[in-house]
């Protein structure tokens, strides 16, 4: 049987689990984001808004990164406005983003290696591919803490409800 101080560390632990602030590291490293991304987004809208002569090539590629800009910067807004991990939900987000986006690059790399055959293309390609398998690792290892803080979320529930 279980008794009454353990009973309300139990109780304790699940409401630290569920309500936790994200840290102040994470904060920081959120806000760092939002502010590098929103950075980024001011330099390349200047850029394409001054540069009417840039290539079509090259104007359609900055807008891509303009759109990626701006979902990091959506993305980090959403993280800092809730101040919760959201049984860490962020990360999986974070992680499915990071995966399209270096996804796209890949296969811009790789559309470049095909078309012109360039050296330096293929470098590019390379990196793309290994930031793609750097990026479903840790959507991979986001996936596995999720579920880890929400099996011991389910466990201190039983354990809770069988004390009652």
């Amino acid at each position: 049987m279980i008794n009454k101080s353990s009973s309300i560390s139990l109780d304790t632990e699940l409401q630290q689990l569920t309500a936790r602030l994200l840290s102040p590291r994470s904060r920081y490293g959120h806000m760092a984001l939002l502010l590098a991304a929103l950075m980024m987004c001011v330099l390349l809208g200047a850029l394409l808004a001054t540069e009417p002569a840039l290539s079509d090539r090259t104007q359609a590629a900055l807008v891509v990164m303009l759109c990626i800009g701006s979902c990091w910067v959506a993305y980090a807004f959403w993280v800092l406005r809730q101040r919760r991990p959201l049984l860490a939900n962020h990360r999986i987000v974070a992680g499915w983003m990071a995966v399209a986006f270096t996804a796209v690059f890949a296969a811009g790399a790789l559309g470049m290696t095909v078309a012109t055959g360039s050296a330096t293309f293929y470098a590019a390609a390379a990196v793309g591919v290994g930031m793609l398998v750097l990026a479903v690792a840790v959507l991979v290892q986001a996936y596995r803490h999720v579920a880890w803080l929400q099996a011991r979320r389910l466990e201190l529930e039983r354990q809770i409800r069988e004390q009652e």
